[in-house]
């Protein structure tokens, strides 16, 4: 199976930001739609991701800040100061075995897939898992339908 199979169940929702859009309005987009990133576009080019994983660290680090001294208001921080500015991408004709290989190595959990400079979705972890159970349900009940039918030696 190959990502732009993913990519094809999955549908084709994209929820992207800049690196100026402060990351208090990325939290509300995130949490309003039940998501766990965002892709940065700037210029029309991928300029990074922003998931929860991110937002979180940017947090912990304010909290332990604070205990020493005042820190900014969380609606200062921008995109920018806190997004992955270098993801690893993945190609439509890659194979999912190969895709799983790279989010476990790079831990990353949210993927873009890129067809040259085009932006053709995300596929997270959980699209992947989804993809691979519905695969095997559909093997598997192709090789029981065989088996079934299977003529009988006389």
């Amino acid at each position: 199976m190959q990502v732009s199979e993913v990519l094809r169940v999955k549908g084709n929702t994209l929820f992207t930001v800049t690196p100026d859009t402060m990351l208090s309005d990325c939290v509300v987009t995130m949490a309003e739609h039940d998501i766990g990133s965002l892709v940065v576009m700037e210029r029309g080019k991928l300029a990074g991701m922003l998931t929860f994983r991110e937002v979180l660290r940017v947090l912990a680090k304010r909290q332990l800040e604070h205990r020493s001294g005042p820190t900014p208001p969380v609606a200062e921080i921008v995109v920018r100061d806190v997004m992955n500015p270098e993801p690893q991408v993945a190609a439509p004709a890659m194979e999912v075995n190969e895709l799983r290989r790279l989010m476990l190595e790079h831990h990353q959990r949210y993927m873009p897939v890129m067809d040259d400079e085009t932006l053709l979705g995300v596929i997270s972890f959980h699209d992947v898992a989804k993809a691979v159970l519905e695969e095997q349900g559909f093997e598997n009940r192709m090789l029981k339908a065989y088996i079934r039918d299977w003529p009988a030696e006389g």
